[in-house]
């Protein structure tokens, strides 16, 4: 989950402990343009104070409002939807026509916010169903596909860790995309067996391991929720931990290199009976094409590719670096024919 939406719910907990009534606000659908996907939360303290969001702020404004001027009234979970209206769309910052639906929950001791955080911040991935005609909450282990559900009855949430990215090599480059992944909100684990690069690495909130990477990738139990990416430029490192991570459910694994590298590399991992299938997995020359030269800029090439794959978006050929570059050599001998 979001760090953000764990910092509501661990604020929520800390209010309640505090005395104070907390009303939980959770986005369960939107239509159109949102600024904040399904599953973001703000919590309105009963004197108006916030945490999270759930717009671009025009929401969060009338909710706390609303909290000021009337107080946390109701003992039970209700469905709201904003935007319905041209005219409300405007005012809350939604595209002309969209809606955002969200659940305003009055919290409790009972509601399981502060076991919630507990499980959340000891690693565990964890569903938390809310019954709208009660209030009573329950939570259950979840599986890293699922996603948040709500039929009117029932308000289904996945709550647990953010997602992981394994990246090969303690370079220059990984420093600035580590630097960034973690901004990004990713927890970042760099493998790199060689002493000469991992002696200094310093990069506040990530973590450093010095085993081979395709150990690495195999102690991972990589999931849905994971990305590797290799930068190391050494066959004998970056191969094996490639191997192992395409035959795992991770949404990215990605790899530095020129075009001729990425070609030899792909010849060499058919040698390790890698499928068809499990090949096209492997995005390589990593990243999206934006001219990027320096490290700062490549890192950021590599992540916006990374993003994409994460949010489902599939990226047009003349985005990716393979492409483009052809393209652009295809329009080079265009202008020197006179084409």
């Amino acid at each position: 989950m979001d760090s953000v939406d764990l910092e509501v719910l661990k604020n929520s907990a800390k209010w309640l402990e505090e005395g104070h009534r907390v009303l939980l606000v959770t986005v369960v659908k939107t239509w159109g343009s949102s600024p904040r996907p399904e599953g973001a939360m703000l919590a309105v303290r009963d004197d108006g104070h916030v945490v999270g969001s759930v717009s671009g702020g025009c929401i969060e404004d009338d909710l706390i409002d609303r909290v000021r001027q009337r107080g946390i009234e109701q003992t039970k979970p209700e469905a709201v939807k904003y935007g319905i209206s041209a005219e409300e769309a405007h005012r809350f910052g939604l595209p002309c026509g969209g809606t955002i639906q969200l659940v305003l929950e009055p919290l409790t001791m009972a509601s399981g916010i502060a076991q919630l955080c507990a499980a959340v911040e000891s690693g565990r991935l964890v569903a938390r169903t809310l019954d709208m005609a009660t209030g009573a909450a329950r939570l259950e282990p979840a599986q890293a596909t699922d996603g948040v559900l709500f039929d009117d009855e029932r308000l289904l949430t996945i709550h647990g860790p953010r997602y992981r990215m394994l990246v090969i090599g303690a370079g220059q480059l990984s420093r600035y995309l580590c630097s960034i992944a973690v901004g990004l909100d990713y927890q970042v684990t760099v493998c790199d067996p060689r002493e000469e690069y991992t002696e200094e690495w310093s990069v506040p909130g990530t973590t450093i391991v010095r085993t081979m990477p395709d150990d690495t990738v195999m102690d991972m139990k990589l999931d849905e929720r994971c990305a590797v990416i290799a930068l190391t430029h050494d066959p004998k490192l970056d191969d094996l931990a490639l191997m192992e991570a395409l035959k795992t459910p991770a949404f990215y694994v990605g790899a530095l290199g020129s075009r001729r590298n990425n070609a030899a590399r792909r010849e060499r991992l058919k040698e390790f009976d890698l499928s068809e299938a499990e090949l096209a997995r492997l995005h390589g020359p990593v990243g999206i094409y934006i001219g990027s030269r320096t490290p700062p800029e490549i890192a950021v090439s590599i992540l916006a590719e990374v993003t994409a794959a994460k949010n489902g978006v599939s990226l047009p050929e003349l985005l990716q670096v393979e492409g483009a570059k052809a393209a652009r050599e295809v329009a080079g001998k265009g202008e020197v024919c006179g084409v």
